[in-house]
C-alpha cells in the first residue's frame, strides 16, 4: 500500500472508556501508537458494510459500548 502525505490534524475529545477501549485494541493488534490504531480502526469502518445507520440527528452519543466478540 502506498503512504500519502498526512496534509490535516484532526482534534477529537475522546472519554476514558473510549480511550481504554482503543489501547487495548491497539495493543491486542500490536499498533506502534495510538494513532496508527486510530487510523486503522477508521479505515476499518469506513469499508465494512456490516454496520448500522449512523444516528444522524447531529448529536454525537455519548454512550460508547463494544460487543464482546
Amino acid at each position: 500500500m502506498a503512504t500519502s502525505k498526512r496534509t490535516e490534524k484532526l482534534q477529537i475529545m475522546l472519554d476514558d472508556e473510549e480511550l481504554k477501549v482503543i489501547d487495548d485494541w491497539r495493543f491486542e493488534h500490536r499498533m506502534p501508537t495510538r494513532a496508527a490504531a486510530i487510523r486503522e480502526l477508521i479505515r476499518r469502518g469506513l469499508v465494512s458494510e456490516d454496520l448500522e445507520e449512523p444516528d444522524t440527528d447531529g448529536k454525537s452519543t455519548s454512550d460508547f459500548r463494544v460487543d464482546p466478540e
